[in-house]
């Protein structure tokens, strides 16, 4: 399933469903809606959990990195999505397109649905 994400500020954003269901738990949004709104006054703190929410991961020890690099590990999170040998594509990746929308959609007091 994609998700389609609109703001009358930005062009459509399309995700994956585990991307997106990953970014819309971390805005505190329930990933189980099939639709949805991020309000303009909602906007700041949904930026500010998500970029809390890529620090910590970048914050997270070399050991538990490599650990989650390694190809045996098991991981339980359904959105990690392998690239190129090992490469694990990171939250940062992941969120900032999401982001960009939010802040260009505050910019302009527009909200954002899905």
């Amino acid at each position: 399933m994609l998700y389609k994400f609109k703001s009358r500020s930005t062009a459509d954003l399309i995700m994956l469903e585990p991307t997106a269901r990953q970014i819309l738990k971390i805005i505190g949004k329930n990933p189980d809606d099939q639709h949805g709104i991020v309000t303009a006054e909602q906007i700041p703190g949904a930026i500010a959990k998500l970029e809390e929410a890529v620090d910590a991961e970048e914050n997270l020890g070399r050991p538990e990195k490599e650990k989650q690099q390694n190809p045996d590990y098991a991981s339980t999170n359904e959105a990690d999505q392998k690239v190129d040998e090992g490469e694990v594509i990171e939250l940062r990746q992941r969120a900032v397109p999401f982001i960009d929308m939010l802040r260009r959609s505050a910019a302009e007091n527009h909200e954002v649905v899905w």
